[in-house]
């Protein structure tokens, strides 16, 4: 989640608020319901209410939402937005949204829950003939030569530093995403031009997972260290940006996938990658399959690599046992305490009460009742309604 100041970034980023403010004044009537859909500190929420929006339903599960809160009644908008501390899919709107604003991408689009949420908003709180914004975004991918972004990542690990050898973990880090800023300082240069990956249109869109190729036919030499990816969106017609990396910076950043090793390639060499985006769980598991073929025998593959992210998390053996279908669990203390306590929510017990008695109970776990109280507020926000 982020802090308050790092929503602070997100409000005094131009190029990411200026379009947005101008896709939302261009939206917003006077009989407009807005949903704002990941609102944090509400700014989204504030502006819909000050362009003329008659009610505005701003969605926030983080406790930053306390802050939109105070802001709107700062502002004279505390009776025209109802804040709702849940998650978007969780919740049932009294009335249909005319306008639908978010922004939940993280460095790309397919970021943890935003693509089901935007879904799921669509086909349940969007009036007839409303809007989205976004409308779409198209992510892009270009190959790079980033020597000092590489050696940067690979360093630690590429040697015998102290006298030992560290470079078993290298498949680690290869096979994982990289999320540094372009750093000024880097000779990083694309190869190439840009491709576009895939386009989601979240008008039309139906799941969260994405697939797709892309191809280049090399028009000079170069050394390629892997490929960056970053997407265009289009928040309503004509209005949009990018975090391309050789545009001005916004708060995004964009995303390096590394290649096993540094390629050299030919002019006229073809390369292929096919990149695959499945949501898991919370996460996205990331997988790109690399081909290159020679220029003289487009059918011969002269180098290939195949890497996931799901080859960048160190699994214990002990944990993933655990996972197994096959395995019957065992609670331990924690979990015991947990259903002891949560039963006696159930009872209708207060917070106090139930901290007071598991701190007598356990005495060794709790040195007073107010220790236990946090433990027992834990699963009150977790678990109450």
């Amino acid at each position: 989640m982020y802090s308050i100041s790092g929503f602070g970034s997100m409000i005094i980023d131009k190029g990411r608020m200026d379009p947005y403010v101008a896709a939302l004044l261009d939206a917003v009537q006077p009989d407009s319901i807005v949903m704002d859909i990941g609102t944090g500190t509400g700014i989204f929420a504030l502006l819909a209410c000050h362009f003329g929006a008659r009610h505005v339903y701003a969605i926030e599960p983080d406790d930053a939402i306390q802050v939109g809160r105070e802001l709107a009644a700062a502002n004279g908008f505390a009776e025209k937005i109802t804040f709702i501390q849940d998650l978007s899919t969780k919740i049932t709107l009294p009335e249909k949204a005319n306008i639908i604003i978010s922004d939940m991408r993280g460095m790309l689009p397919l970021y943890e829950h935003h693509l089901p949420s935007i879904i799921d908003a669509r086909q349940r709180h969007l009036a007839s003939g409303g809007s989205l914004i976004p409308l779409q975004d198209t992510m892009r991918v270009a190959m790079v030569e980033a020597p000092e972004l590489y050696q940067r990542y690979a360093a630690p690990w590429d040697g015998s530093a102290f006298g030992i050898d560290m470079q078993v973990a290298l498949r680690w880090v290869k096979n994982s995403f990289w999320t540094d800023k372009v750093i000024k300082e880097d000779k990083e240069r694309i190869v190439g031009e840009a491709k576009t990956w895939a386009t989601l249109d979240y008008q039309t869109l139906e799941g969260p997972d994405t697939k797709g190729e892309v191809v280049w036919q090399l028009d000079q030499d170069a050394t390629v260290h892997g490929f960056r990816i970053w997407f265009d969106t289009v928040l309503a017609e004509g209005v949009g940006f990018t975090n391309a990396p050789d545009q001005t910076e916004l708060i995004y950043g964009s995303v390096f996938f590394p290649f096993l090793e540094p390629v050299l390639l030919n002019k006229d060499d073809t390369v292929s990658i096919t990149l695959n985006a499945d949501l898991i769980g919370d996460e996205y598991i990331w997988r790109w399959h690399t081909r290159i073929y020679a220029k003289n025998d487009p059918d011969k593959v002269i180098t290939e690599y195949k890497q996931s992210t799901f080859d960048g998390v160190p699994l214990s053996l002990s944990q993933m046992r655990k996972r197994a279908g096959s395995y019957k669990p065992v609670l331990n203390e924690d979990g015991l305490l947990n259903i002891e306590i949560m039963k006696m929510m159930e009872q209708g017990l207060m917070l106090e009460d139930i901290a007071h008695r598991i701190t007598e109970k356990y005495p060794e776990r709790y040195a007073d009742w107010q220790h236990a109280l946090a433990d027992v507020g834990k699963l009150s926000v977790k678990y109450s309604k």
